[in-house]
């Protein structure tokens, strides 16, 4: 098992953490992982991305040319990425923000709430938690659940910042509960 994910929005998002999560989730798990975040020219308010591997075997290239799947929480991240899905690839996007729909017929698609179920937790800032949730479900056997954010939020978390993490585990939680229509 093989997942190759593209985290994509604008900086204040929280792409890059998530992807940094899911690296870490899967290491937790004994996964191999690759993470590369990239910035655009400004962090808050510009684009960002990140590529992320997690495999049961060794990544061999961090480079992701054709990725199973795209998380895209705005509208320029969808129309830039959506094209670079294998077919029959998965693109979850944030309907919160993104007023359009996936141009493309042969994959699959999720249509996300991210800042609905983010305000539903009380964790407005979370709509990156809730696409954790969802991917926890969304994409079986690439983590197991959701121990596994536990011990990569702890990870990741700056200690000051660590008073966040039992709401963010709530709205992984509660987003990983919920069920997804593929459209």
């Amino acid at each position: 098992m093989t997942t190759e994910i593209i985290f994509a929005g604008f900086g204040g998002q929280g792409v890059i953490l998530a992807g940094k999560i899911l690296a870490l989730a899967g290491m937790s798990e004994d996964k191999y992982v690759s993470h590369i975040p990239s910035y655009g020219a400004a962090m808050r308010g510009g684009t960002a991305n990140c590529s992320v591997i997690v495999s049961d075997e060794e990544v061999a290239s961090p480079v992701i040319e054709k990725p199973d799947v795209v998380v895209a929480l705005n509208k320029p991240s969808m129309v830039k990425f959506e094209k670079a899905l294998k077919p029959g690839g998965l693109l979850i996007y944030n309907s919160s923000l993104i007023e359009i729909k996936p141009e493309r017929k042969d994959i699959r698609k999720i249509a996300l709430p991210c800042n609905e179920i983010a305000n539903e937790t009380n964790n407005p800032r979370g709509a990156n938690m809730v696409v954790l949730g969802c991917l926890a479900k969304a994409v079986p056997g690439m983590i197991s659940g959701v121990k596994p954010f536990e011990y990569a939020l702890d990870e990741a978390i700056s200690a000051r910042n660590k008073k966040f993490n039992p709401i963010n585990i709530a709205t992984i939680e509660y987003a990983f509960g919920k069920d997804y229509k593929e459209e």
